[in-house]
């Protein structure tokens, strides 16, 4: 684990038992977001446990990196452009999802995120730690329209569903490298998952969509159309096309 600063606060104890410690909260803005994630940390881990269940790491590590520099060193992800939009991230120093172990878990928030709306919070905290709480459950090749829809059902709030107009748009699976677009192209792929995501949960229940994460991206994984037709019973094809309906409703 990284090092931490003299100043970091001290843990703090979770309503169901788990503790979060903090890393790098030195600035005056990373000590606001603190203040405002500790606020919303329980209601957070309520809403991942509702959805995954209570058998995932009891220590929470949460981190913010008061400069880019600082957050590529805590994330270990290379600079780029293509971290422009991102306010936080969840990664692991090692994962084996076989042995169901993950080490070095941390949540990383960018210099960005203390600007972010209280509402924009919630979404990225949940989000994120539904990321932390199944990476011990994640192959390292779990598609990612299946890891970050299911992370954006447990963090956005329910919506209207977008119509006819938008229906074509949106039913269809993002590609992996549209994950990594920046802009509009990027919101379209979570669009696309979290639709989707939510499609499964209304239509065939959420305990369902939690079988397929498992079935479509853990340890041994199906591959996607095999995962859709070992789960839900339905050929690729013909799922769609009811997704389409659903959608247009």
């Amino acid at each position: 684990m990284h090092e931490t600063h003299s100043s970091t606060p001290t843990p703090m104890p979770l309503a169901d038992g788990r503790t979060l410690h903090f890393l790098g909260f030195d600035s005056a803005p990373t000590t606001g977001l603190l203040t405002r994630v500790a606020a919303e940390i329980d209601s957070a881990v309520a809403a991942v446990v509702s959805f995954w269940g209570d058998d995932w790491s009891r220590e929470v590590v949460i981190a913010g990196a008061d400069s880019a520099a600082q957050f590529t060193a805590w994330t270990r992800w290379p600079s780029g452009p293509q971290w422009v939009d991102v306010a936080a991230a969840a990664v692991a120093d090692t994962v084996d999802p076989a042995r169901r172990i993950a080490t070095g878990q941390r949540m990383v928030f960018a210099p960005g995120a203390a600007r972010m709306s209280d509402a924009a919070l919630r979404i990225v905290l949940r989000h994120e730690l539904l990321h932390y709480a199944t990476r011990a459950d994640t192959a390292l090749d779990a598609p990612r329209w299946l890891a970050e829809g299911v992370a954006d059902f447990v963090g956005r709030p329910a919506a209207p569903k977008p119509g006819p107009a938008a229906a074509d748009t949106l039913a269809q699976l993002p590609a992996e490298a549209d994950f990594n677009g920046v802009g509009s192209a990027q919101s379209l792929a979570y669009d696309r998952a979290w639709w989707f995501a939510r499609f499964i949960a209304d239509r065939y229940g959420t305990a369902t969509l939690k079988q397929l994460y498992i079935r479509a991206g853990g340890a041994a994984h199906l591959n996607s159309a095999a995962a859709l037709r070992d789960v839900l019973g339905v050929e690729e094809g013909q799922l769609f096309s009811v997704w389409r309906r659903w959608l247009a409703r």
